[in-house]
């Protein structure tokens, strides 16, 4: 018998605020749930082809067993589906499936999946309800909370969406122990990084019990409500980044370059393996700058090597592009203003901020040393 506790984070965002469920058993129980908060009875299921054979036959049960019909749509797997032609395809079928203002787009599946899903949901029928089942930790954790949706464009990543709030997000802690062990280090970047931005006390608590989140139970779901509860703080208020919240992007400025250098090749790299190396690079450029110590970064640095990540761009597979082509791929970060490079650097543990105009030289001159040019 599952004895894991149960947490509920709520979003506070007046007449849009949303629960985030986290627990066991939330899949097999979705229709009670949503049936609670919904009064649609049509709902679009937009999933993938490695979750569906998992989990989309046990959501659309508990969905029929509520008298809401439901309309799968399967889509490939991976960073390169987040395109305008997928994008599409998720409107398409929407409408054809007559998803209606009170009915409901559910997204099945990791952070591709959320953040396509959720775009298409903003914008047809100028806004649907949108329902978040995250079934990888990065997604439980990061991408289903705040209402970040979009698409890459060639021009770099998520740099084509909208806000749209989930109207709930169901993370049942029983998918995780389906993931790789890549997928699962990949999504305990983004739970470290709530620790670095403002919470040094939970840095601390997961250098010491990394093993015991990784292993499942408890510290677990502890782990994943802190994290959700975190974002949800900012995003209360800073719904829409214009400041605070540019804070939940430590690490995002490198990474986002780094993928985009990989071409979203996620053999090579994939989402929270970039925001460990981001997260590196930002705390020894924090330091390069006389912001915070190098003993810092070395914590960090040892941290996430720990527990199995990439923290240097030399782990990469494959030829990166030179310095030069990386800080180009930095300047359509979205964080950037008036052409001003912003990036998210520190003071100390736990002590993030945002620093507004800081020298492209100096940005370049590190990419140079970093990798060896």
């Amino acid at each position: 018998m599952n004895t894991e506790i149960e947490k509920n984070v709520r979003v506070e965002l007046g007449d849009r605020a949303y629960d985030i469920l986290i627990g066991p058993g939330l899949i097999a129980r979705a229709g009670r749930e949503i049936a609670a908060r919904l009064k649609g009875k049509r709902m679009a299921v937009i999933t993938d082809e490695h979750v569906a054979p998992f989990y989309l036959a046990p959501l659309t049960e508990s969905l029929a067993a509520e008298g809401i019909q439901t309309f799968p749509l399967v889509l490939p797997a991976g960073e390169k589906t987040k395109s305008f032609e997928h994008f599409m395809t998720v409107c398409d079928h929407v409408l054809a499936a007559k998803i209606e203002r009170n009915d409901a787009v559910i997204a099945l599946g990791g952070g591709v999946i959320g953040d396509l899903t959720g775009f298409a949901a903003g914008v047809v029928r100028r806004g649907t309800r949108f329902i978040q089942i995250p079934t990888s930790l990065l997604a439980q954790v990061d991408s289903s909370v705040g209402g970040k949706t979009g698409i890459n464009s060639r021009h770099g990543k998520n740099l084509i969406g909208v806000f749209h709030q989930p109207d709930l997000v169901l993370a049942d802690s029983d998918v995780l122990d389906t993931l790789s062990k890549r997928e699962f280090r990949a999504g305990y970047a983004e739970v470290a990084k709530y620790g670095l931005i403002d919470k040094p006390d939970f840095f601390e608590w997961l250098e010491g019990n990394w093993q015991s989140v990784f292993a499942g139970g408890e510290a677990r779901i502890n782990a994943i409500a802190v994290s959700c509860q975190a974002k949800a703080d900012v995003v209360a208020k800073d719904e829409r980044e214009n400041g605070l919240r540019a804070l939940l992007n430590l690490g995002h400025t490198f990474g986002h370059a780094l993928e985009a250098a990989t071409q979203y090749d996620s053999a090579r790299l994939v989402h929270g393996e970039g925001v460990s190396i981001g997260m590196v690079l930002a705390h020894q450029f924090s330091a390069r700058m006389n912001l915070a110590s190098p003993d810092l970064a070395r914590r960090v640095e040892a941290h996430l090597k720990a527990v199995g990540l990439p923290v240097s761009m030399d782990q990469i597979p494959g030829e990166l592009p030179p310095a030069e082509q990386l800080l180009e791929a930095i300047t359509q970060d979205k964080k950037v203003k008036g052409g001003k490079l912003t990036f998210i650097l520190t003071r100390g543990l736990g002590e993030s901020f945002v620093a507004d105009d800081v020298p492209a030289s100096e940005v370049l001159s590190f990419l140079k040393e970093k990798l060896g040019s």
